[in-house]
């Protein structure tokens, strides 16, 4: 018995109207945001239900809810729809000479602060192009890169991390610095190792970043400090730490213009030195276009301020 070809009616167009429609529980909504009328939106769903068999959604409140095969379908919907824009950026940087696009996922200091120079250099060698950096959490951007929304992503790992279906090359060792208030009532210009445990921190909330700097700590013989606020962004975190509630671990690219300012001061730690590896990973399947892999070369090629050259293996312990 010969199976039933696919049915050409399934179209991207209807996928992305779904896809729409879910994020925004709302036709009326989803028709402004695409730009057409409701009976468009409306017809486009029932003929996805009609070709599939099943009900998608239904109302709920003044809004709109997926049943759960809608559910099932806006999963696979939205991996369709991610593989067709990440094969159309490969595509449209097919040509060396052609204009390229690339995606770059990013954990939070790497994408506010180190990655926007770089890009913007490689931006005046190549005009044509369009790099679009999306900042997040290094496990965000990990599944961003396992999905196909990223090429690649520039992010820090922990050591345990599962790596499952990328490649992790190692980019950098960034500097961690302590910092302080100017004139901070918790700390001098320096302070001794056995006294850092005893210092209000300001921190993030990423677990990645959490773990690798407590496991640094734990290396060098603080056993643990005490954290008073978890804060998602460095530029979150300075506002804080220049309202003196606690000092922080910062990357020098994140703090260089608020040391110059005065709004900032670094505190000496002698004998405890800390970085932080980054990565940078892609898909093991992912066939990079030419202004993709032109774009990850400029990168793995600069020494950013504050990076060093990689040393050691993602296998080596940090705690």
């Amino acid at each position: 018995m010969l199976m039933r070809g696919f049915d050409s009616n399934l179209t991207l167009q209807k996928l992305e109207v779904l896809c729409v429609v879910a994020e925004l529980q709302s036709i009326t909504r989803a028709a402004d945001q695409l730009c057409i009328s409701q009976p468009v939106v409306t017809a486009h769903i029932r003929s996805l239900e009609e070709k599939l068999g099943a009900a998608l959604i239904r109302r709920e409140g003044r809004g709109i809810a997926l049943t759960e095969s809608g559910s099932r379908v806006l999963k696979w919907a939205q991996g369709v729809l991610t593989r067709t824009r990440e094969l159309q950026r490969e595509l449209a940087g097919a040509e060396a000479t052609g204009p390229g696009r690339a995606v770059v996922a990013a954990s939070m200091s790497a994408g506010s602060y180190l990655l926007p120079p770089l890009v913007c250099d490689f931006y005046l060698q190549n005009p044509e192009g369009r790099v679009q950096i999306v900042v997040s959490t290094p496990l965000a951007a990990l599944e961003s890169v396992r999905s196909g929304a990223a090429d690649f992503a520039v992010i820090t790992i922990s050591p345990n991390q599962n790596l499952e279906g990328v490649a992790a090359e190692p980019l950098w060792n960034e500097t961690l610095l302590l910092v302080s208030a100017p004139q901070s009532k918790w700390v001098g210009e320096s302070v001794e190792r056995d006294a850092i445990s005893r210092l209000p921190f300001i921190s993030t909330y990423s677990l990645v970043a959490q773990q690798l700097e407590e496991g640094q700590l734990r290396a060098n013989g603080i056993a643990s400090r005490h954290i008073v606020l978890e804060l998602g962004h460095p530029e979150a975190q300075k506002e804080a730490v220049r309202r003196d509630l606690g000092v922080c671990f910062f990357r020098p690219s994140a703090v260089a213009n608020d040391f110059s300012r005065g709004d900032l001061r670094r505190v000496h730690t002698p004998g405890l030195e800390m970085s932080i590896p980054l990565y940078i990973v892609c898909r093991n399947d992912k066939e990079l276009s030419p202004f993709q892999l032109a774009l990850k070369t400029h990168i793995m090629s600069a020494l950013p301020l504050g990076v060093s050259a990689f040393e050691g293996t993602r296998d080596t312990p940090v705690d």
